[in-house]
C-alpha cells in the first residue's frame, strides 16, 4: 500500500533563508536539529515515515516545503488533519495530501549533478540533504527494528533477486 504524503508549505524552511553568514558545519547541525526534531514529533503522533525531504528552493511556491511520505494513508490523512491546526516559528502549518508517491521523479536531476542552471526558482524539488550520520540514526533503527533499505523499494529487491538468478542460469 502506498502511502500519501503531506507538505508543510511556507512556514519551515523560511527560517533557514535568514541564516546568513552561518558557517557550513554549524548551519548543518542547525539543520540536523531541525530535520530530526520534526521527523520524530511527526512520526511519534502519526505514524511510521518512510521518507522526509526538505526543499531547498527559494522559489514562492516551494519555500519550506516539507514532503513526508508515511507507510499508511491512514497516518497521512490524520497527520494532515491535526496539523493544519497547529503553527510553526510563528506561522500557521498548511498541511495537504499530495498524490506524489515517489520523491525520485519529482526531483532535479541537473541538481542533484550540481548543475541547475534555474538554481533555487527550479521547479522540481532541490532537496536539503541531512547528515550522514542523522540519517543513519533516524533511518539504520529501522533495520534493527526488521526494516531493510529494500523495504521501502520492493520492486528494486525483486527485480535485483531475478537479474542475479538469470545470471547464474546461464552460466550453468
Amino acid at each position: 500500500l502506498d502511502a500519501m504524503n503531506f507538505i508543510f508549505q511556507g512556514a519551515l524552511g523560511e527560517l533557514w533563508w535568514v541564516m546568513v553568514g552561518v558557517t557550513d558545519s554549524h548551519e548543518q547541525q542547525h539543520f540536523d536539529e531541525f530535520f530530526e526534531e520534526i521527523f520524530d514529533e511527526v512520526e511519534d503522533k502519526y505514524g511510521e515515515i518512510e521518507e522526509m525531504n526538505v526543499c531547498d528552493n527559494i522559489g514562492e511556491h516551494m519555500i519550506g516545503n516539507v514532503y513526508i511520505k508515511f507507510k499508511r494513508e491512514e497516518d497521512a490523512e490524520r497527520a494532515v488533519k491535526d496539523l493544519n491546526t497547529r503553527w510553526f516559528g510563528g506561522m500557521p502549518i498548511y498541511a495537504e495530501l499530495s498524490p506524489v508517491t515517489d520523491f525520485r521523479e519529482a526531483c532535479c536531476r541537473q541538481y542533484e549533478m550540481g548543475d541547475c542552471g534555474k538554481g533555487g526558482f527550479c521547479n522540481f524539488m532541490h532537496l536539503k540533504p541531512i547528515s550522514r550520520e542523522l540519517r543513519r540514526r533516524l533511518y539504520g533503527r529501522r533495520k534493527r527494528a526488521g526494516f531493510s533499505s529494500f523495504d521501502r523499494f520492493p520492486e528494486r529487491r525483486r527485480s535485483r533477486s531475478r537479474g542475479r538468478e538469470r545470471d547464474r542460469r546461464s552460466r550453468y
